[in-house]
């Protein structure tokens, strides 16, 4: 194995990650018609529906969803959620009462800090074609003294997100920055707002045969390399199969594309924030006794409830792209 690569693992569901990521999750789901409800216009007959997340052979879940699929009201608190939407879209809700639906490269950054409900489902909103969903959802952990920030979203909207094309490549750079291409300012109280951290959230497509070279960045930086869909890459002569996870050196290395389809990969990087770290589902702190207090106080104050309907909560089939954030300001897209 070259210097260059530490690791190679196999990709399960979510992937594995290193500090400040938490957490990665790729869903690809080949979503059938809409319904009326922008629900699967398909049976269900036969789904743990609630907590449905084996794909069968019809290649989609509904997750914990009941009707739509997605993700029902939830509690976060303590770090940060990156919701990379490529293909299909998705709708968000919270307890701040912001709201909004994002897709077709659309990004979305949250700061949970001191904590936030929110609902993520998505909407099969055409009801004459098919509604494949591309997603990743990140996350980024918060250091010790960021972690009771107050909550905070922000939309990346993918006519703002920088893309570089050249030589068979394209990158988007949605966070960090690429030569003298530099991503959207992420959330503010953000491991990625301080420059110094080199936190890095790119998404990159190769052609056969082309190739890219990742630059050098200093020690102390991880950074970590999925290769998600295609067929064969090289780094370095050590080919690289689909489905799998290379842990890299900070030396500049360059990745080629081998194979006769596209390759697709997301790159995950950033300075490791090397505190202790303690978790409990969707709370992330530094101690167990933190921990206790998040649910403790989660029972009592519901981190200011839910203002929405339903807690699957999702917009009118003909509300397009929008943000409406918590001080009332709207977004259209």
């Amino acid at each position: 194995m070259p210097n260059s690569i530490k690791k190679i693992f196999p990709l399960g569901f979510p992937w594995e990650t290193q500090d400040p990521f938490l957490f990665c999750v790729y869903h690809l789901d080949h979503y059938p018609k809409g319904n009326d409800e922008m629900g699967p216009a398909a049976s269900l007959e036969g789904r743990n529906l609630g907590n449905d997340f084996a794909p069968n052979a019809l290649g989609w879940r509904m997750y914990h969803g009941h009707t739509v699929p997605g993700f029902p009201y939830h509690p976060h608190r303590g770090f940060e959620t990156i919701t990379i939407v490529n293909k299909g879209f998705c709708d968000h809700s919270d307890s701040l009462g912001a709201a909004g639906r994002f897709g077709q490269g659309d990004v979305q950054w949250m700061t949970a800090g001191r904590g936030v409900q929110h609902s993520e489902m998505f909407p099969l909103l055409r009801q004459d074609k098919d509604n494949p969903l591309e997603l990743f959802q990140i996350w980024l952990n918060l250091p010790r003294d960021k972690k009771m920030v107050d909550p905070h979203f922000k939309m990346l909207w993918h006519e703002e997100i920088p893309e570089i094309h050249e030589n068979g490549t394209r990158l988007k750079i949605i966070a960090g920055r690429y030569a003298r291409t530099e991503a959207p300012a992420p959330a503010p109280d953000s491991w990625a707002a301080s420059e110094e951290n080199h936190v890095a959230v790119w998404n990159l497509h190769l052609d056969p045969g082309a190739s890219f070279t990742f630059p050098d960045i200093p020690e102390d930086v991880n950074r970590t390399l999925y290769f998600y869909e295609g067929d064969s890459a090289v780094i370095e002569s050590t080919r690289i199969r689909p489905d799998h996870g290379i842990t890299l050196d900070t030396n500049a290395v360059e990745l080629t594309n081998n194979g006769l389809e596209t390759g697709h990969f997301l790159l995950l990087q950033g300075k490791p924030i090397g505190e202790p770290v303690a978790k409990y589902g969707p709370f992330v702190m530094n101690t167990e006794r933190e921990i206790q207090q998040a649910m403790d106080e989660y029972r009592l104050t519901q981190f200011g409830g839910w203002p929405w309907p339903y807690p699957d909560n999702v917009h009118d089939r003909d509300k397009g792209r929008f943000a409406k954030y918590p001080d009332g300001t709207l977004v259209e897209k």
